[in-house]
């Protein structure tokens, strides 16, 4: 175990889980203070001294005088260039680090932000508008088929190796079901999910900060997909 002393502020979530997998997989001291989104704890004067934008997941690095990091990319690349000495999630050259980056930032900029919007359209918006679904889950579809593209003859995202690419994309692709989105028209994202899915670092992070059921449910039987997330928002998951 690396001597470390991280405190991860999270929620149940596809951000959160990037970085709750990656101090899993550095095999990381720390201490999860879970943060209710739904009460707006992430809001509160407290957590805004944290991470000013009030958003989740954030790090307090106490074994580097309480080095604060917030936005899961940059938390995922510091913690990296700071505990992962044995290049297990971050390659040696600096052509490949710049590689794993670029996918970093592709979905940090894209697959995140695309998908997001599609949710919130999908199934969280008060009125339904059909411009905002089509337009967030065709761009989230075409996105996948950049993944799709990026995966063939490889086993992951970037520098044929396990990396943060990996972990900032994972957690988001394959919640890929909650947009009516069949991952078997992927094949090669699929393989990649279901890589993933095995190792068990992965699963612990899955997690938390709460045991993720729905998550195991729906990957061991993806017919039930649509029967058991239609419930969110029938109208979206009928015509998708």
């Amino acid at each position: 175990m690396v001597n470390s002393n991280i405190t991860l502020y999270t929620a149940d979530s596809a951000n959160g889980w990037k970085i709750s997998i990656a101090l899993e997989l550095l095999k990381l001291n720390y201490t999860v203070k879970e943060l209710n989104i739904a009460k707006n704890e992430q809001k509160e004067a407290w957590y805004l001294k944290i991470n000013p934008n009030g958003r989740v997941p954030a790090i307090v690095d106490h074994s580097n005088d309480d080095f604060k990091v917030i936005e899961s990319g940059a938390i995922l690349h510091y913690l990296v260039q700071r505990y992962d000495t044995e290049h297990k999630l971050w390659p040696k050259d600096l052509k490949l680090q710049s590689e794993v980056l670029q996918w970093v930032f592709f979905q940090v900029g894209g697959v995140g932000p695309m998908q997001g919007q599609a949710a919130h359209f999908g199934i969280y918006a008060p009125e339904r508008i059909q411009y905002g679904i089509d337009r967030y889950l065709n761009e989230t579809k075409r996105l996948f088929s950049v993944l799709e593209t990026k995966l063939e003859g490889h086993d992951f995202i970037a520098a044929d190796q396990l990396s943060i690419a990996d972990l900032a994309l994972f957690p988001w692709v394959s919640l890929a079901y909650r947009f009516a989105i069949d991952l078997t028209e992927y094949p090669n994202l699929n393989t990649w999910v279901e890589r993933l899915d095995k190792i068990p670092e992965v699963v612990k992070g899955l997690d938390v900060p709460v045991p993720n059921n729905e998550y195991r449910f729906v990957r061991a039987d993806p017919a039930k997909v649509k029967e058991e997330l239609a419930k969110w928002s029938p109208d979206f998951y009928a015509t998708n």
